[in-house]
């Protein structure tokens, strides 16, 4: 795609942001529309974002599941950016401690996903090691972490039935909507290796208004949230080497469970177990 289109193309989906409409051709079905224009589209709208005075705090993953990408043809996970109006704190403002009421403005088709979300104390640009690579690489993104917490993302798609491809999500703002920070525990240098251990194994437990939804394991991330972590700064040091990730960062690592479609009045709440050193109390949201 020509810069015009790509510019085009990030305008015509900011409006559709903005809106609430949908968008009922997808970017993936337009002649020369791949990865590489959808992440010049996903430039575009941070610049824009950010130009009208929100910025950019994190990113957040897509497809944190390898199985995915053989049949999408994808190399890693995908990403786009969240800002400081879509990002959330319980106990925050007028929320209650561990809980937090949301409204999302233009929804059109809202799905929660239960994650890990991590916090970053510096720059993380992983690098190869020969001995054991996985637990090298989970070792060195919990190094890099300041804080952990249980988070909901809340998704919304622009797109008819939920069809879409990689490129399409990233061009959309990875469908984020929103992203609630449940409790941050601060993480000591000692208790690394322990969660390093633990974090494939936790268990989360996820409920709607007081009925038991679906429970989740860290492996659905990338077989941990650290190694999901790990394989996003890879990826962005590999596409984008100027903009990796940086100090004061938050990813949100990818869901546990599957995204369940929410609507306003949902009361939602996930719980953790398996993270033996770390108290993170359930978290629970309420669709305003």
């Amino acid at each position: 795609m020509s810069p015009f289109d790509v510019e085009g193309l990030a305008r015509e989906l900011l409006s559709a942001h903005n809106s609430g409409e949908m968008i009922t051709v997808p970017p993936s079905s337009r002649p020369g529309f791949d990865l590489d224009a959808a992440y010049a589209v996903e430039g575009i709208l941070k610049n824009l974002r950010e130009a009208a005075g929100h910025q950019a705090v994190g990113r957040k993953v897509g497809y944190a599941n390898k199985a995915m990408w053989r049949v999408l043809k994808l190399e890693t996970l995908v990403w786009a950016h969240m800002y400081d109006d879509t990002v959330h704190y319980a106990g925050d403002g007028n929320n209650d401690e561990n809980s937090c009421t949301l409204s999302v403005a233009h929804p059109r088709s809202l799905k929660v996903e239960p994650e890990i979300i991590f916090g970053l104390k510096r720059s993380f640009i992983p690098t190869a090691t020969a001995t054991d690579p996985q637990k090298d690489a989970a070792t060195a993104a919990v190094e890099s972490t300041a804080w952990i917490a249980v988070g909901f993302e809340i998704i919304d798609c622009p797109y008819p039935d939920w069809k879409f491809q990689p490129s399409d999500f990233i061009a959309s703002y990875g469908l984020h909507a929103a992203l609630v920070v449940g409790h941050r525990a601060e993480i000591q240098p000692e208790q690394i290796a322990t969660l390093v251990e633990e974090l494939p194994r936790l268990k989360v437990r996820v409920s709607k208004n007081g009925e038991f939804v679906e429970e989740g394991s860290g492996r659905n991330s990338l077989k941990s949230p650290a190694l999901c972590l790990a394989e996003l700064g890879a990826a962005i040091a590999h596409r984008s080497p100027t903009q990796p990730l940086q100090a004061g960062d938050i990813v949100s690592s990818g869901t546990l469970t599957a995204g369940h479609l929410a609507t306003a009045g949902d009361l939602w709440k996930v719980e953790v177990e398996g993270l033996s050193l770390l108290s993170l109390p359930p978290l629970t949201l309420r669709l305003a």
